[in-house]
């Protein structure tokens, strides 16, 4: 059984994040199951589940970039910042599309974002959204986020279609909102899916609904994916028993003279043993983290 590896889910509406990973432990009998980026019960689109070991990569891939499509609806605004929410501003106003590309590049690079009140961001010990569902405003500071690019891919007033390529921590709800308050018009989210997470897209993901059915019929080891893809961007260094053995217990591997940076070991059968560092010059690889020994 593959206890060790990456599975991509395409999460419909509907299940939380938390949801899909126990139905994967369930499936999959492995014990050790994490996501890789949070995704909102109410969005669909890429999740990235780690197996056992693969766990650890999780520093790596959750402050990935991600690539949303998103539907922003103008004309009036939510207390969630989304369609879930009591609207608390109805203009009925659908702005130009001319004066929405007019704002978008105020949006773009390192920017001030105020997380919505319903998030999970914790203040004194509550999670905003307990302090907002108990009739108080959460006091939440603006967080620094990047986003790469906006792009419009549709506009049927009052609805826009955006694209998102965003830093990990962005808000597209808080994105949505804060482009109706700049437009006047009042703005929410009516729909999210992530096209994107890190190096994985939908063409990698397999739909919940069809993974469950591999769970009934024992066919899902199909689905799982080698734990140095979510690495694309470090060198593979291929080790043999003999540097398996040495990394397994912390010591140095050599080096190809003048290495740098970073890379991954990988063993005969393509599977992630290390993250690797380049040492003494680069002459050496020190392993950073160790997967399998």
């Amino acid at each position: 059984m593959k206890e060790y590896g990456l599975i991509i889910v395409d999460k419909p509406v509907g299940p939380t994040s938390h949801n899909v990973v126990s139905l994967v432990k369930k499936g999959t009998k492995v014990r050790k199951v994490g996501h890789a980026g949070t995704l909102d019960p109410r969005a669909s689109g890429v999740l990235v589940l780690c197996l056992g070991a693969a766990t650890r990569l999780s520093e790596y891939l959750s402050t990935s970039t991600k690539t949303y499509e998103a539907a922003i609806r103008f004309g009036s605004a939510t207390r969630t910042y989304d369609a879930e929410g009591e609207i608390t501003r109805q203009t009925g106003v659908s702005p130009r599309l001319r004066e929405i590309e007019a704002v978008l590049p105020s949006f773009l690079g390192e920017i001030d974002q105020v997380p919505p009140p319903f998030s999970a961001i914790k203040i004194r010990g509550k999670k905003a959204y307990e302090v907002a569902r108990d009739g108080h405003e959460p006091d939440l500071s603006p967080r620094k986020v990047t986003v790469h690019r906006l792009e419009v891919l549709a506009y049927d007033p009052p609805d826009l279609g955006l694209r998102v390529v965003c830093s990990a921590g962005t808000y597209i709800r808080s994105l949505a909102h804060d482009l109706g308050v700049k437009l006047s018009s009042g703005a929410h989210l009516a729909g999210l899916r992530r096209s994107q997470a890190g190096p994985f897209t939908l063409e990698d993901a397999i739909p919940l609904p069809k993974l469950e059915v591999a769970f009934l019929t024992g066919k899902w080891e199909q689905y799982v994916r080698q734990a140095a893809d979510a690495l694309p961007e470090f060198p593979s260094i291929p080790v043999d028993a003999e540097g398996q053995e040495r990394l397994r217990f912390g010591h140095r591997i050599p080096a190809q003279p003048g290495s740098q940076g970073m890379a991954k070991a990988v063993n005969q059968e393509g599977e992630l043993i290390a993250i690797l560092e380049a040492v003494e010059g680069g002459a050496e690889w020190h392993p950073r983290k160790v997967f399998l020994g």
